[in-house]
């Protein structure tokens, strides 16, 4: 698989009909090992081919296959009430302001005595 990777997109880049060694040296770059058996047996695969050619014919074929599966399905309606409660308990609770009394800052000395 790297290999093709690698060979498609040496083809985007430009070049028509990447050599093995173009497609080992843009895997050495990136450090990935050459399995230099199975890189000559895609390399003589594609040897003459157009690849464009062979992408049609690959979707073609992926078209008769299907798609597997429907999906997930729908989550259930669930229960309205059980949501109107729990608005209805938020609205119930309010956030209540503490007084201090007001005799303190935020860091517990006496308002006014600190140096801010």
């Amino acid at each position: 698989m790297k290999h093709m990777a690698a060979y498609l997109l040496l083809v985007l880049g430009g070049n028509a009909s990447p050599s093995a060694d173009d497609v080992k040296k843009a895997l050495g770059v990136v450090g990935v090992e050459v399995e230099d058996e199975r890189l000559n047996a895609l390399i003589s695969e594609l040897e003459g081919k157009d690849l464009s050619e062979l992408i049609a014919t690959g979707t073609g074929k992926l078209a008769q296959l299907g798609g597997g599966g429907g999906g997930g399905g729908g989550g259930g309606g669930g229960d309205d009430a059980a949501a109107e409660e729990e608005k209805e308990e938020e609205e119930k609770v309010e956030e209540e302001e503490m007084d201090m009394g007001g005799g303190m800052d935020m860091f517990g000395a006496e308002a006014g005595t600190g140096d801010y």
